[in-house]
C-alpha cells in the first residue's frame, strides 16, 4: 500500500478510467484494468483472464419506486464468463498458479476446491483455460443442474459427496495438506484480491461519487470482507470520501453470521446450515466469520435474514420489474425490502444490492415458484402459463382476463 501513495487520487483515477473498455491485454479485464492495486508483481504472460468483471451496474427504477426509493442499483456480478462474481477471485488465484507451475514445475499438480456450485464452475473453467487439472469436492444433491454441468464441461475431477459444504470443506483442507494440490477456496487472499475490485469497479461507475449502502448475500463471508477491503482501498487513495454501509444479507435456515451479530458478535457459534433455495450461501460455519464482522463493525454495518418465502418473494417480485435473480440476489433482496419497512435504509440512500450470479443457474427454482410447487411458500408473485385450445375466442378469454381493460377491436 505505501508503494501506491507515492501517487496521488487524480493519478490513479485517469489511469484507472482510461483502461474501461478497452481490448488491450490484460487490461479488458474488470479485474486486471487494475492490476496494480490486485498483482503487479504478475507478468501479463501468465495472466488467465476471460475479461471478466466490467459487469451492469443497473439501475432498478421501477423496483425503486415500488419501495419509495430514487437510488436502487444492482450490481450484476452474474453478468460474467461462468455467471457468478467467483470469476473475479478466480482469474487471480488460477494466473498465480499458472505463474508458479511456469517456475517450478512440480510445486503443483492440480487446483481443488470444496464448493457450493458457483466456486466450482469458475474454478474449472479458468483453470481448463490454463491447461491445469482441477478438482471440485460438491455436496451431493445439493447443488443446481447448471452449476453441476459446469465443471464437468470444463473437465474438473468432480467428486459428490454425501455431506454438506462444511464436511466438503473439511476433506479438502485434509487432502490439499497432504498432496500438491492447490487449495482454491475463499480463505486464499488471491481470490479476495481479484473480488474486492467489484467494489473499486462500482465506485468508479459512480464516477467516484459516495454510495450510503451495499447488501451483499453472505455465506462463506469472504465476499463481505473483499468489498471491505476494496472500498478501504478507495478511500485510503483517496479516491472516495466515506465508506459505504456494508449489509450482509443471510439465509434463515443458514444464518451463523446474523445469529452472532443479534448477540453483539459475542461467543459465535456455527450451525448445521439447513436446505435453502440460496444453495450457494448454504453454510453454517463460515471460514471468513472474523474477517466478515470486522468490515461490519468498521462500517456500522447491518445484518439481516430472509425465510424460503421471503427471499423467493423478493426475487420474483423484482423479476416483475425487468431483472432475472438468483435466489441469492433475492436473500439480498428481501434484506433490503424488510430493512426500508423499518427505516433503517432511508428512501434517498443511495443503494447498492450485489446480485451475485445468474439467474439462469437456477430456473429450476423459478420453475418450482411458478408452477406453486415449494412446500410453504405461497408463491405471491407467480405467473404459470396458461393453456388454451387452438381457438380464437380462448386466447382472446385468456389475454382479457389477464387484462381485464383491454377492448377487442
Amino acid at each position: 500500500m505505501d508503494a501506491l501513495l507515492h501517487y496521488d487520487a487524480a493519478y490513479w483515477r485517469k489511469l484507472l478510467d482510461s483502461r474501461v473498455g478497452t481490448t488491450k491485454w490484460p487490461h479488458g479485464s474488470g479485474v486486471w484494468s487494475k492490476k496494480e492495486l490486485v498483482l503487479p508483481q504478475i507478468g501479463d504472460e501468465d495472466i488467465v483472464s476471460m475479461f471478466e468483471g466490467n459487469s451492469n451496474l443497473f439501475w432498478a427504477e421501477r423496483f425503486g419506486k415500488e419501495l419509495g426509493m430514487t437510488d436502487l442499483w444492482v450490481k450484476q456480478c452474474g453478468n460474467s464468463h461462468t455467471g457468478s462474481f467467483k470469476d473475479l477471485g478466480m482469474t487471480v488465484l488460477v494466473s498465480q498458479v499458472n505463474r508458479l507451475r511456469k517456475m517450478r514445475p512440480d510445486s503443483v499438480q492440480a487446483v481443488g476446491c470444496a464448493s457450493t456450485g458457483d466456486t466450482s464452475a469458475a474454478l474449472s473453467a479458468y483453470c481448463a483455460a490454463a491447461g491445469i487439472p482441477s478438482i471440485v469436492f460438491l455436496p451431493a444433491d445439493k447443488i443446481s443442474l447448471a452449476q453441476l454441468v459446469q465443471p464437468i464441461a470444463n473437465g474438473a475431477l468432480v467428486l459428490s459427496i454425501d455431506t454438506d459444504f462444511d464436511g466438503c470443506m473439511k476433506l479438502i483442507r485434509e487432502v490439499t495438506a497432504q498432496s500438491p494440490i492447490y487449495l482454491a477456496n475463499s480463505m486464499n487472499s488471491l481470490r479476495l484480491e481479484g473480488q474486492k475490485t467489484a467494489a473499486i469497479e462500482i465506485m468508479q461507475q459512480f464516477n467516484w461519487q459516495p454510495v450510503d449502502n451495499v447488501i451483499i448475500p453472505g455465506g462463506n463471508l469472504g465476499n463481505v470482507y473483499a468489498f471491505y477491503k476494496g472500498f478501504k482501498m478507495c478511500k485510503d487513495l483517496g479516491l472516495i470520501e466515506r465508506l459505504p454501509r456494508l449489509i450482509v444479507a443471510q439465509a434463515q435456515n443458514a444464518n451463523p453470521l446474523y445469529q452472532a451479530y443479534k448477540n453483539g458478535y459475542d461467543n459465535f457459534q456455527p450451525v448445521k446450515a439447513q436446505t435453502t433455495f440460496a444453495s450457494a450461501i448454504q453454510i453454517g460455519d463460515p471460514v471468513s466469520i472474523d474477517r466478515a464482522i470486522l468490515a461490519l463493525k468498521a462500517t456500522d454495518g447491518v445484518v439481516e435474514e430472509a425465510s424460503e418465502e421471503e427471499l423467493m418473494d423478493a426475487a420474483a417480485r423484482a423479476d416483475l420489474t425487468g431483472m432475472f435473480n438468483c435466489p441469492h440476489t433475492g436473500v439480498a433482496l428481501a434484506a433490503l425490502i424488510k430493512l426500508r419497512e423499518s427505516g433503517v435504509i432511508a428512501p434517498s440512500d443511495r443503494t447498492v444490492v450485489v446480485s451475485t450470479a445468474h439467474g439462469l443457474k437456477f430456473a429450476q427454482s423459478k420453475v418450482a415458484y411458478h408452477s406453486k410447487g415449494i412446500d410453504g411458500v405461497d408463491s405471491k408473485y407467480s405467473n404459470p402459463p396458461v393453456t388454451v385450445k387452438e381457438d380464437i375466442g380462448a386466447v382472446m378469454d385468456a389475454i382479457n382476463d389477464k387484462f381485464r381493460s383491454m377492448n377487442s377491436r
